[in-house]
């Protein structure tokens, strides 16, 4: 069975796309490709545990094996040498990405605090939206009394969509929860 999410998209939100910005052909509609979640642990060079307490979140959180990320340069300010890790990451497409991006609409963003909306300037111009949690536990997967450490992640919806104003329009229409005007 699809996700809800994508049964809304194709049902209800590609036609209503496809005839505000007069696309003729289907595929031009734009929709999202892939949802990146990552992890920074800068200070898994001091305690391999809290690397592996990111890694145990993130799979908690998307239901898939996150891969490690290693430091690509050495920095001597930060105490930091090559291929050291770093942080924690997993791409998400097809039905978990849909999956992931009901729970963090509907559950995970109006659990954060003093939520009001999230702010339509993280485009990037071209297309893709980029948001930060501060806080891992707003999703309900997270176990509060469990967990070391308050850990914040970025999150990026990659879509297909050319410009900013037609991504705009298609998170508009998948209900993502924006600042009013």
């Amino acid at each position: 069975m699809p996700p809800r999410i994508l049964e809304e998209y194709r049902r209800e939100t590609a036609p209503a796309l496809m005839k505000k910005f007069g696309y003729k052909n289907p595929m031009m509609v734009p929709r999202i490709t892939k949802i990146s979640v990552n992890v920074g642990v800068g200070e898994a060079n001091q305690s391999p545990n809290l690397l592996e307490d990111a890694v145990q979140t993130l799979r908690k959180i998307t239901g898939q094996q996150p891969s490690v990320r290693r430091a690509k340069k050495s920095i001597a300010n930060f105490k930091l040498r090559e291929g050291m890790p770093v942080g924690a990451m997993v791409t998400l497409r097809k039905a978990r990405m849909w999956e992931f991006y009901d729970r963090l609409i509907n559950t995970a963003i109006p659990q954060v605090r003093d939520f009001r909306g999230m702010s339509q300037n993280c485009f990037d111009g071209h297309g893709n939206y980029t948001i930060g949690i501060r806080e891992q536990i707003v999703f309900p997967e997270i176990n509060i009394d469990k967990v070391a450490k308050i850990r914040g992640m970025n999150i990026s919806i990659v879509t297909s969509a050319k410009t900013d104003e037609e991504a705009l329009e298609l998170l508009k229409s998948l209900n993502f929860p924006f600042k009013r005007d």
